[in-house]
């Protein structure tokens, strides 16, 4: 009898441990720090590089290799229970970044642009992307242990605001996409070359 219950006891400890190891792979909390480091890099980053173009090509590789942070977050149902909002929060960081990856890739080769304002729709997204890893940063207050004195209410109350916040810095980021792509299609447009800017960003109504 004692050495059935003590197989089982090691059966459950190595279940244990299995499982252990696991949560240290996908643990929601490691995965938002990843995010909110991959984004304060990429800021850093576009504030001492010396052109918009090394500014472009060392933030497109940091977002790359951020990727598996934004990857396996998808996979994790909840972040903290019966709050689906933390979830959507920490990926629209993501969203924004790529926003700007993708899309200063293509004002880099638009002839449209000078230089002097190719550096300052940079720190236009710099900007928007400081405010929002900011954002993310204080729901680690919630995610990790180290929030457990934080009651129900306050919990709620703080998802909600930082939801409200990254859901105003992904609409931004998107208007002042459009915004800076409707300056290039206007002077695109005064030297009747309106077609190279479709070939370059796309067709998409929503830009012009």
């Amino acid at each position: 009898m004692k050495r059935r219950i003590l197989s089982m006891l090691f059966v459950l400890a190595a279940l244990a441990t299995g499982v252990q190891a696991q949560w240290v792979v996908s643990d929601p909390g490691n995965l938002v720090q990843g995010i909110v480091n991959s984004v304060n890099e990429i800021v850093e980053t576009s504030q001492t590089a010396q052109n918009a173009l090394s500014t472009w090509k060392e933030t497109s590789k940091i977002f790359e290799q951020g990727r598996e942070y934004y990857d396996k977050l998808r996979k994790v149902n909840d972040l903290i229970s019966g709050s689906e909002k933390v979830k959507e929060s920490v990926l629209m960081l993501g969203d924004i970044s790529e926003i700007y990856v993708s899309n200063f890739g293509k004002m880099l080769t638009d002839k449209n642009y000078t230089q002097r304002e190719l550096n300052a729709i940079s720190a236009g997204y710099n900007t928007l992307m400081k405010k929002s890893s900011r954002s993310i940063a204080e729901l680690k207050n919630i995610i990790n242990p180290t929030g457990m004195s934080m009651n129900d209410k306050e919990r709620i109350d703080l998802v909600n605001r930082v939801h409200r916040e990254m859901t105003h810095y992904k609409e931004l980021a998107n208007y002042y996409t459009r915004k800076n792509l409707h300056v290039s299609y206007l002077r695109a447009k005064q030297k009747n070359e309106q077609q190279q800017v479709f070939d370059l960003y796309g067709k998409d109504e929503r830009y012009w």
